[in-house]
């Protein structure tokens, strides 16, 4: 028997996640499965062959604990002094789309795969989104 290997004529999907009630981080868990592939038979670690992702209604999603208050989003300019914060109570309420996005891109492979694989994912505040002529197929997160 042989080994398959995935190539470049991989048919993708497109999946839809609602993230109202759910936690951030289990909803980001199912959009890099999906978005590596892992959910295919045919996966194959060293290829990309995931799918598109669409989440929606990410400004509803819920962080447990006391996340929202200690947890903090942190970039680095590069320049002396340059460390901007800023707190996930506040990220969440003015870009729910970016906080849903970090998370997803650390789940993913740090590589040419991981980079190409987050440009599948589009991420939306409400639940109205643009693509519903690519008829996503809904996918519940546990």
């Amino acid at each position: 028997m042989s080994t398959f290997m995935a190539n470049n004529t991989i048919e993708r999907k497109w999946y839809v996640i609602d993230a109202a009630n759910k936690p951030l981080g289990k909803t980001a868990v199912a959009a890099a499965n999906i978005l590596r592939g892992k959910h295919r038979p045919e996966f194959t670690p060293h290829a990309d062959c995931g799918e598109f992702v669409i989440i929606i209604n990410a400004s509803k999603a819920v962080l447990t604990g006391k996340k929202l208050e200690q947890k903090y989003y942190r970039r680095h300019s590069g320049y002396i002094g340059g460390l901007k914060e800023v707190q996930y109570k506040t990220l969440m309420a003015t870009r729910p789309e970016l906080a849903m996005q970090l998370a997803v891109k650390g789940m993913l492979p740090h590589n040419s795969i991981g980079d190409k694989s987050i440009t599948r994912l589009k991420v939306y505040a409400g639940s109205n989104h643009n693509q519903q002529a690519q008829m996503p197929i809904a996918v519940e997160v546990k």
